[in-house]
């Protein structure tokens, strides 16, 4: 009895080997078509997965080659992060390729890669000195080294916030496989970490702020004017040290924010704002007013600083003319907090005790999210805002006495 003719594209099944082997025609991500291969110890196992190639190949395109983890990642860095997101993010995925990823999974093909190799792979990171594992210590000069190198293991582990950005970043890597078809399932998804608790931040008391501003306006700080703009309006450091005088209207009392400047591997990038919801034109009051009315010092600084001036239209700048620096800012701003006598907070946590104050005042949430410039209202209640501990022992003495009646 003659057998049963298969339909163009249908493959077959036959001995290869020690077991079975089948194929079936199928078309390629690239719009081209070709075989893709299933392999099996027996008919019937091979014919299972023939079947199932067979649902793929009707479902869309499907891979005839799986890469290895490597190979894609660094396809995913090149054309999908790096022309679609910001350069700062590129960097940081770059990175997290570069160190963690490749070294550990870098040879695991993409279609083969299990759930058990991404959990063991994430645990070995987490408790491995990133000092041994990257050499750290070992590329300083002899008379530089300090532990790794010299056998004295410094135990630079990565934080947990830090192991659960890889998990993130790889997870994300194969979504992206899953959406070209490389992949059907995202094992990353299925990889257990501890809960990672976050960290309390600090804000400033009224007092502290006031305090801290009074130093720097008594010194003739000329970054006075940066730290009203981030007490005051609550503008991130970035946004703060990317203004021009473009963006300043005296007259109409308004400053404009739609740039940022920022730091991204070895260039210095003046672009655009963190999100669209970032832009916006906020009105000035009058400390602000006053403090950005500085101009004349920036041309007296220009003066002396001669033909070593590098022009710009920025507003915050070196005695030279050029930009300052996120990391010198950071400095600066420690050693006011130490003049100052105030506790140490960072940038960011200024910009969180913006939004306390304004709780402190009763100012509306709603308006406090139009101020601070964030996406959700959410992110305003539940992160940035801080209730001070004055606020909360009123709120309880009241509180007592309404129960003491």
């Amino acid at each position: 009895m003659p057998g049963r003719a298969r339909a163009n594209g249908e493959g077959s099944i036959f001995p290869y080997r020690n077991g079975f082997a089948a194929y079936v025609w199928v078309e390629k991500p690239d719009g081209k078509r070709g075989r893709k291969w299933v392999y099996g110890k027996t008919r019937e196992e091979v014919h299972d997965k023939w079947i199932k190639l067979h649902g793929q190949a009707k479902a869309g395109p499907v891979a005839t080659r799986s890469p290895t983890v490597g190979e894609y990642a660094g396809y995913w860095l090149r054309e999908i992060v790096k022309p679609n997101l910001a350069p700062g993010s590129y960097v940081t995925y770059e990175v997290v390729v570069r160190l963690y990823l490749v070294p550990g999974l870098g040879r695991k093909r993409l279609d083969k890669l299990r759930v058990s190799d991404v959990q063991t792979w994430i645990n070995e990171v987490g408790r491995t000195c990133q000092c041994c594992a990257q050499g750290k210590d070992e590329r300083r000069k002899p008379v530089q080294r300090r532990c790794c190198a010299l056998g004295r293991c410094c135990r630079d582990l990565p934080s947990p916030t830090s192991v659960t950005h890889l998990r993130t970043v790889l997870r994300t890597l194969l979504s992206q496989a899953i959406t070209e078809g490389l992949i059907t399932r995202n094992v990353v998804s299925l990889v257990k970490l501890p809960p990672v608790r976050k960290r309390k931040r600090k804000a400033w008391t009224s007092d502290e702020a006031r305090r801290f501003l009074e130093s720097a306006r008594a010194d003739d700080d000329p970054l006075y004017a940066a730290y009203v703009l981030v007490l005051v309006l609550g503008l991130r450091k970035g946004e703060m040290l990317g203004l021009t005088w473009a963006d300043v209207d005296l007259d109409a009392g308004e400053l404009t924010i739609d740039r940022q400047l920022q730091r991204v591997g070895a260039e210095l990038l003046h672009r655009e704002t963190k999100t669209a919801a970032s832009d916006a034109t906020l009105p000035l009051p009058d400390i602000c007013t006053v403090a950005l009315g500085r101009r004349a010092a920036q041309i007296s600084a220009r003066d002396a600083a001669g033909p070593a001036w590098q022009p710009s239209d920025l507003i915050f700048t070196t005695r030279y003319g050029r930009p300052v620096e996120p990391r010198n800012f950071n400095r600066f701003w420690d050693r006011r907090c130490d003049a100052a006598g105030v506790r140490r907070i960072t940038v960011r946590d200024a910009r969180r005790t913006c939004a306390s104050l304004l709780a402190d005042l009763d100012v509306h949430p709603r308006v406090a999210m139009q101020i601070l410039r964030h996406a959700q209202f959410a992110i305003t209640m539940e992160i940035y805002t801080v209730v001070s501990s004055t606020a909360t022992r009123d709120a309880l003495k009241r509180l007592g006495s309404a129960l003491d009646r």
